[in-house]
C-alpha cells in the first residue's frame, strides 16, 4: 500500500496511515526500553561540547586536533551542569523550524546540534536551504500542525479563499508540485488577497475513506471545529526542515574528530537543496544504522584517552523569563519576516542586523544568568538563525528551497 506525495512521480511511499513518524517512534523507543545496556536520560539539554584544546585539564591538548569527547549537558530537574565524556559523541537533535514564527517542529527544534558544532568549529553547509510544508493548520486560537502531504496525493486540492484552483497556473503538476513552488504560491496568494489562510479542499474523497486513510488529520481537525469530511481545512506554509546542517559523511563523520551528526542536524548532501516529501524519515534510520556501525568498529579496533574535563562554572542569578520569552518572540519574527519563504537582499542585511545585535544581549545574559533549558535554547536560536542568515546572503540565486527576489 504505497501513497504519493508532492515532488514524486508515483507511488512509492510506505506509510503507517496518516501517523508514519510516530509509528516509527514508537517502534524505535520500544526497542530502546527493551535494551538494558543503553541509558536513557530524560530532562537532560546538551549544552556545549567537549574538545580536547577547550575543555581538557591536561593543558598539552590544547595542541591536540580538532577532537570531541562529549558534551556539557543540564540535568534540568536538579539544575546541576554535568560533563558527559564519550569516546563517540553523536549529535542527533533534530531540526531547526522553531526559529521561525510559524513551523510544523515539535518546540525546542531550535538547531542545538549545527549551534554547538559551529561553536567548536565544526563544519556547516548549506544552511540557507530551509523548506517550509506549504499545508500547515490555520485557523485562529488553534495550535498549528502539519497537515500531510499524502493528502494532496490521494486527490486533495488547494483553494483560494474564494474557493477558487490557483496552483494550475503556477505549475503544470498543480497541487503535487515540489513543497517550494506550493508555499511560495500559497504566500503570494495571500500577499494578494489580504486573506489569513488558503484552504485545502478534499471533496474528491469520501467521507469513509478519509476516516480510514486519514484518521489523525480527521480527529485533529474535528477536535478544532473542523470536519473535513464537509468542508476544507484552512492551511498556510511553516519552516519544516533544514536541509543543510553539520556538514558530514554517510556515516555520519563531521570535520571534528570523534563527533558525528545525524539526520536533520547533519548534512550528506543528499537532499540537495529541497528534500522531497517522507525521505527524511527514511534517512533518520539509515544515518543512524551507518553511524552506529562505524562507530562502533572504530570503538573496538582503537585506543581512547579521555582526559578529565574542566568543571562548569554556572553563576548564581536568576534568568528573567520574561525576556527569554521576548528575545525568541523576536528571533522568531525576524526570521519568518525576513528569511522566510521569500528573500531579498535588504531583507536579509536587516535580518542579520537586528540578530547580531540580539545575540550580544544574550551573550552578556547567558555569561551572567544560572542555566535553564530556556535560555540554553534562546542562545542556540540565535546563533542558528545568524549562519542561516549569512548563508542565504553568500547565495544570490534562487534554488530549491532558497528563494531570492529582485531589489525593488
Amino acid at each position: 500500500d504505497f501513497t504519493r506525495e508532492g515532488g514524486h512521480s508515483g507511488r512509492r511511499i510506505i506509510h503507517a496511515k496518516d501517523a508514519t513518524g510516530h509509528a516509527i517512534l514508537a517502534a524505535v523507543a520500544g526497542r530502546v526500553a527493551a535494551t538494558p545496556r543503553i541509558t536513557r536520560r530524560t530532562g537532560w539539554v546538551a549544552i556545549d561540547l567537549l574538545t580536547l584544546s577547550h575543555n581538557s585539564k591536561d593543558t598539552s591538548d590544547r595542541y591536540q586536533p580538532l577532537t570531541c569527547f562529549g558534551a556539557y549537558v543540564l540535568d534540568t530537574a536538579t539544575g546541576e551542569t554535568v560533563a558527559l565524556v564519550a569516546k563517540k559523541t553523536i549529535l542527533a537533535t533534530g531540526g531547526l523550524g522553531q526559529i521561525f514564527l510559524h513551523t510544523t517542529n515539535e518546540p525546542g527544534s531550535v538547531g542545538h546540534g549545527v549551534a554547538m558544532a559551529y561553536r567548536v568549529g565544526a563544519r556547516v553547509i548549506d544552511l540557507e536551504y530551509v523548506q517550509f510544508h506549504p499545508t500547515v493548520f490555520a485557523k485562529k486560537n488553534a495550535p498549528r500542525f502539519l497537515v500531510t502531504e499524502a493528502l494532496r496525493g490521494e486527490g486533495g486540492v488547494l483553494l483560494n479563499a474564494r474557493g477558487q484552483r490557483f496552483m494550475e497556473a503556477v505549475d503544470p503538476r498543480g497541487s503535487l508540485a515540489p513543497r517550494d513552488v506550493v508555499a511560495r504560491a500559497i504566500i503570494q496568494e495571500l500577499a494578494a488577497s489580504g486573506e489569513p489562510h488558503a484552504l485545502l479542499d478534499l471533496s474528491a474523497m469520501t467521507p469513509d475513506f478519509i476516516r480510514t486513510r486519514f484518521p489523525t488529520v480527521h480527529a485533529t481537525c474535528l477536535a478544532h471545529g473542523v470536519d473535513v469530511t464537509r468542508e476544507p481545512i484552512p492551511i498556510v506554509p511553516a519552516a519544516h526542515f533544514a536541509c543543510g546542517g553539520v556538514h558530514a559523511d554517510l556515516e555520519g563523520r563531521t570535520s571534528v574528530r570523534h563527533l558525528n551528526a545525524i539526520g536533520e542536524t547533519g548534512c550528506t548532501g543528499l537532499h540537495g537543496a529541497n528534500r522531497l516529501a517522507s525521505t527524511s524519515l527514511l534517512e533518520c534510520l539509515v544515518s543512524a544504522k551507518f553511524a552506529a556501525r562505524a562507530d562502533a568498529a572504530e570503538i573496538a579496533r582503537g585506543e581512547f584517552r579521555l582526559p578529565e574535563p574542566r568543571e562548569w562554572e554556572s553563576p548564581g542569578r536568576e534568568a528573567d523569563p520574561v525576556l527569554i520569552r521576548q528575545d525568541m518572540l523576536q528571533i522568531q519574527h525576524t526570521m519568518w519576516n525576513y528569511a522566510g519563504v521569500v528573500r531579498s537582499p535588504k531583507r536579509l542585511t536587516r535580518a542579520r542586523r537586528i540578530l547580531l545585535e540580539l545575540r550580544e544581549e544574550i551573550q552578556s545574559f547567558y555569561r551572567g544568568c544560572r542555566l535553564t533549558r530556556d535560555l540554553i535554547e534562546l542562545r542556540n536560536a540565535v546563533q542558528t538563525a545568524l549562519l542561516i542568515v549569512h548563508a542565504a546572503s553568500l547565495n544570490p540565486h534562487s534554488k530549491g528551497s532558497h528563494y531570492v527576489v529582485e531589489e525593488r
